[in-house]
């Protein structure tokens, strides 16, 4: 089959085309034919040497990728969930060796789930990673009850767009920090106050919030703090920029946590 491996870390030149032999399945496998992928920051990252490039760097070859959408071809002695020719999406082997740049991936049948008819393969793929670490926080970590004050940041990008729509789902009132242009959009999902972050400090406009999601860090880390009332919680996503926030959060009364996703079929299904 054919993949891109990644000879070594650094440009999207080191991602090479190569032949290899299409993987094996495990007894609790299937292999899927892929149609689709979604390539997420973390791939980036990872392929510059930073991200998931430690948990990787002893592999030969390394197959960067972990969002996949496409069609069962074989499956493990143990797979009772998924049959051949059915259409499955999910996030796989997250943290890890999840080798979705191929033609064919092995792939756990608990970190799977059957892509809806109503969507498409691409759809499916871009519905992994990003909104599985927004329904893992939102409602497996923070729990978000109905009446809760959510202020998500980066409400129209990846994780933040299916961020509104989830904390809606789930009751809260909803404010989304982004451009004047996605104004309409971010409403559009589910928030009832939009901030342009290029006009307006969001610590100025609301207070005593229930939870913020920070997709940012840095600076949007130390105001967000600001707006949330006493032992409210802040979840961060971008590694390097939540270092030290439960400490930092806690000196101020409050609760913070770094966050890294995880694959899980059952947040799959229920996405």
């Amino acid at each position: 089959m054919i993949a891109y491996i990644l000879k070594d870390f650094g440009g999207a030149e080191n991602l090479i085309r190569a032949e290899i032999p299409v993987p094996v399945v495990q007894d609790n496998e299937v292999l899927v034919k892929v149609k689709a992928i979604a390539v997420n920051p973390v791939d980036v990252k990872t392929r510059e040497g930073r991200g998931q490039a430690g948990r990787l760097k002893d592999f030969d070859p390394i197959i960067l990728g972990w969002d996949i959408s496409g069609v069962v071809t074989e499956t493990g002695k143990r797979v009772t969930t998924f049959k051949i020719g059915d259409e499955v999406f999910g996030l796989i082997n997250f943290p890890g060796h999840g080798k979705a740049y191929a033609e064919f991936v092995a792939a756990p049948e608990n970190q799977l789930a059957l892509k809806p008819v109503n969507i498409s393969h691409e759809e499916a793929a871009a519905a992994s990673l990003a909104a599985m670490t927004a329904w893992q926080i939102l409602h497996d970590k923070a729990w978000i009850r109905p009446g809760d004050k959510v202020l998500i940041h980066a409400a129209a990008g990846g994780v933040g767009h299916f961020a509104v729509q989830m904390a809606k789902y789930l009751g809260a009132w909803v404010i989304g920090t982004a451009s004047r242009k996605n104004r309409e959009f971010v409403l559009s999902l589910g928030a009832s106050v939009h901030i342009d972050y290029e006009t307006k400090r969001f610590e100025e406009v609301v207070n005593n919030l229930d939870f913020v999601l920070d997709t940012m860090g840095g600076d949007y880390t130390e105001r967000s703090f600001r707006v949330l009332k006493p032992g409210a919680a802040i979840f961060c996503i971008p590694s390097l920029a939540c270092e030290n926030i439960a400490e930092k959060a806690k000196v101020k009364g409050l609760q913070g946590y770094p966050f890294l996703v995880r694959s899980n079929g059952e947040n799959i299904k229920e996405i």
